[in-house]
């Protein structure tokens, strides 16, 4: 499969995690989709990244931020409801990174609002 086609199949996987949480009664804003190898240089310089093989540079990740009765969520826990829909979907969720995979059920790593398409 191309990257276009990798990039196409992205959409509607997100649509379906979207109306999920919306239908929790969660809200949800876009954060980043994109980013260029130069935000990304800036990230992993400052420490907010680990990789400048980010898969948001090939447009096969998104960050989204969570909210519940209008207020943002910043607890990482409160995520697992969406990236384990995610990983369903056939995702790639940030909440697993840096995690073993004897600790999923109690721990939630350090990216836990970005999702991204499996290889």
């Amino acid at each position: 499969m191309d990257m276009s086609e990798k990039q196409r199949r992205l959409p509607p996987l997100l649509a379906s995690l979207i109306m999920f949480a919306y239908e929790n009664d969660y809200e949800l804003t876009i954060g980043e989709a994109y980013r260029t190898e130069e935000q990304q240089r800036l990230y992993v310089d400052s420490g907010r990244s680990q990789t400048m093989n980010s898969r948001h540079r090939d447009r096969l990740a998104v960050d989204l931020n969570l909210f519940k009765d209008g207020v943002y969520l910043t607890d990482k826990e409160r995520y697992r409801f969406l990236g384990e829909r995610w990983e369903g979907l056939g995702g790639r969720w940030g909440g697993r990174f840096g995690v073993s995979p004897g600790n999923y059920a109690k721990e939630v790593g350090w990216d836990s609002n970005h999702f991204e398409l499996s290889e």
